[in-house]
């Protein structure tokens, strides 16, 4: 295999494991946010909106320092591996997740809660069928997970150090080929992150056009 071709695939297992995480985590979270109120939920609430606009810098160094050998997570051994890089994109892509899914969810109008609860759901299906109400704006908070991550640098960069054939991804390895000067091998690198982004942000449209029109 190529180091090419290793890089992308490295890049689609990392980012993609860590949008399913944060996507598990943060649609049910966020949907349990909108349509619940109790007295810590402002606090969490902004939470999650600090959340949303912190830089993944931050996030990075914050895992780094978990994950070295005097952290708490120490005794893991994920530093510089693809795990660490996994849990660093989880929990940027998770604010975003939540954040838009609560909004989307919140938004949706009153009545049709009230005519879930009097077909006699439970509580599971009452937040399933508002998740599905408010299916378009959960994609939304999928794709913004997945922009958030795909293209990231400096977390990646502080948690996997950019180990050629271990942690080296696109975005990091278009940092590194443009500080060698390879300029042409880096446009070519950002080209093929941009392609993916917009692959993967096309058929996740393209699955919600599909459902919206079986309905």
């Amino acid at each position: 295999m190529t180091p090419f071709l290793e890089i992308i695939l490295l890049t689609l297992r990392v980012s993609g494991i860590a949008l399913a995480c944060a996507t598990v985590l943060g649609v049910p979270l966020g949907a349990l946010l909108g349509l619940t109120q109790f007295r810590a939920r402002p606090f969490l609430v902004g939470l999650v909106y600090t959340g949303m606009g912190l830089p993944p810098v931050v996030v990075g160094l914050a895992v780094y320092l978990s994950l070295s050998r005097s952290g708490p997570l120490g005794e893991l051994g994920w530093l510089f591996t693809p795990a660490a890089m996994i849990l660093a994109q989880t929990i940027i892509a998770l604010p975003l997740i939540i954040g838009i899914s609560m909004t989307a969810v919140d938004a949706i109008d009153p009545a049709v809660r009230l005519q879930l609860r009097s077909l006699g759901t439970s509580r599971s299906q009452e937040i399933f069928g508002m998740l599905l109400e408010a299916r378009v704006g959960v994609l939304a908070s999928v794709v913004a997970g997945f922009g958030g991550i795909i293209s990231e640098v400096g977390a990646a960069m502080l948690v996997g150090g950019n180990i050629e054939a271990k942690t080296r991804i696109l975005s990091t390895a278009i940092v590194l080929e443009t500080r060698r000067g390879n300029f042409g091998f880096g446009l070519a690198l950002g080209g093929v992150l941009l392609s993916l982004a917009f692959s993967v942000n096309y058929l996740l449209m393209r699955l919600e056009g599909g459902r919206r029109g079986r309905i």
